[in-house]
């Protein structure tokens, strides 16, 4: 990998990894979980739109016969996961979080399977048993590991990482007809306008929440939301895909250390070691599992 596309995805993958313990700062400082997301992807929606009308920018509009599975993808791919994230991050913490949407490539694995056929060899099938025990293992963690009662909370987030791994396999075509920057942007407005079901209220979040909970607040939604997306595009259009996609194995690990200098949060060692497993499973999987182009070719296997 060339030194600017690596430089370049760095930064994006620190960003990223940051998101987690900025969305427990706003939940902990007076933002609900609603109000949150519907902050951040307020921001960004209008990002992308200024990036859509800037003068030089040559931006097109979806096709008439894209149009439902963009809306669809974006329910799926930002609504449906945004609220299991922030939801879930209510008690899960932010480092456990991390670990939980980084094992999201097994997911995507196991759908590509069945929807675009593709085969796994039997070290990809070792992969994707070691990753969902890693997966199981941060669950039990994330309860405090007195118990096999899995909380609420991580099964939201679970289901948020199902969810980007379905968008991911689905969007694979769109690639085709459309550069990232427009994709996420269809995504991110389609994904939106569901959120503005949590309007009622905002404005008493605004006024009483924290300093730090709103400046939180305002960095997910120009950082890891909007320009993480924008620079993750030019990372691999300057560097090779494949390489360019590995630097998301650190995304967990900085989640954890973001949240540890942050808030001073840290998971518990039950879940570590279960993500140390999860990470492992993935990584086996996309390096020895099978002889293809990763699903990464064109986007992140991982959103924030």
């Amino acid at each position: 990998m060339n030194i600017k596309a690596f430089s370049i995805a760095l930064f994006t993958v620190l960003i990223w990894g940051s998101s987690f313990a900025a969305i427990r700062v706003g939940l902990q400082g007076g933002y609900s979980a609603g109000h949150l997301i519907l902050i951040r992807y307020l921001i960004a929606s209008v990002l992308f739109a200024v990036y859509a009308l800037w003068p030089g920018v040559k931006f097109r509009l979806p096709r008439k016969e894209d149009l439902l599975r963009i809306a669809v993808l974006g329910w799926i791919g930002i609504t449906i996961y945004h609220l299991g994230v922030t939801f879930g991050e209510r008690t899960v913490s932010a480092g456990t979080a991390g670990m939980l949407i980084g094992s999201g490539p097994i997911f995507t694995s196991l759908i590509a399977m069945f929807v675009l056929k593709e085969r796994l060899g039997k070290w990809g099938w070792g992969g994707l048993i070691i990753g969902f025990a890693g997966i199981f293992i941060i669950t039990i963690g994330s309860s405090g590991g007195t118990s096999l009662n899995i909380p609420k909370e991580s099964l939201y987030i679970l289901t948020a990482a199902l969810a980007t791994s379905i968008m991911f396999v689905y969007q694979k075509s769109l690639y085709t007809r459309y550069t990232s920057m427009e994709l996420t942007a269809y995504f991110t407005w389609a994904g939106t306008l569901p959120f503005l079901f949590f309007f009622p209220g905002l404005l008493h979040d605004l006024h009483h929440a924290s300093m730090e909970a709103s400046l939180s607040a305002l960095y997910i939604g120009i950082f890891p939301t909007a320009i993480g997306y924008a620079t993750w595009a030019i990372a691999l259009a300057a560097g090779k895909a494949s390489s360019v996609s590995s630097t998301l194995y650190l995304e967990p690990i900085v989640a954890i250390v973001v949240a540890w200098f942050w808030i001073h949060e840290w998971p518990s060692t039950l879940s570590i070691i279960g993500g140390i497993i999860a990470i492992s499973g993935v990584i086996l999987v996309n390096i020895k599992g099978k002889e293809r182009v990763p699903l990464t070719e064109k986007a992140p296997s991982s959103i924030v």
